[in-house]
């Protein structure tokens, strides 16, 4: 066998970052240009992915793998809330732990691409993704 390749921290943080901006870009589009109102859980998702596009930026740019403890906490709460979301819009009767009374229903489908795909599964695949890039990333001996 030959040598193991792995892919360098520094292209696994600037890919996360990417992803971050992206979704972020992503629900500012939803919420700004489309006028879809966000609901309560949509709100809490926002707070974990906007942080992530400012820390995975600074790590990026300095190539701090260090900075991987205090951002893989929230993409995981993040993914969390994203898969309660979905499960309130997609698992019929379901509660869960507190349903949303606030403003807009949290089992509304603004989108609803191929039967699936909305905007609190585009918010998991996002964290997910991220999560998975910070897992891949090994500390460097630098930090």
């Amino acid at each position: 066998m030959g040598p193991k390749k792995t892919i360098s921290a520094h292209y696994l943080l600037y890919f996360a970052w990417i992803i971050s901006v992206i979704a972020t870009l992503g629900s500012l589009y939803f919420s700004e240009i489309r006028h879809y109102i966000p609901c309560e859980l949509c709100w809490f998702q926002r707070i974990f992915m906007y942080p992530l596009s400012i820390l995975l930026g600074i790590a990026a740019y300095h190539s701090d793998t260090s900075m991987k403890k205090y951002i893989l906490p929230l993409s995981i709460i993040g993914g969390s809330i994203s898969i309660y979301h979905y499960m309130l819009q997609k698992v019929p009767g379901f509660e869960g732990v507190k349903p949303c009374t606030n403003g807009v229903p949290c089992n509304v489908d603004y989108i609803n691409w191929l039967g699936f795909i909305t905007i609190p599964f585009l918010a998991l695949v996002a964290f997910v993704l991220i999560t998975i890039s910070l897992i891949l990333v090994k500390p460097s001996v630098n930090n």
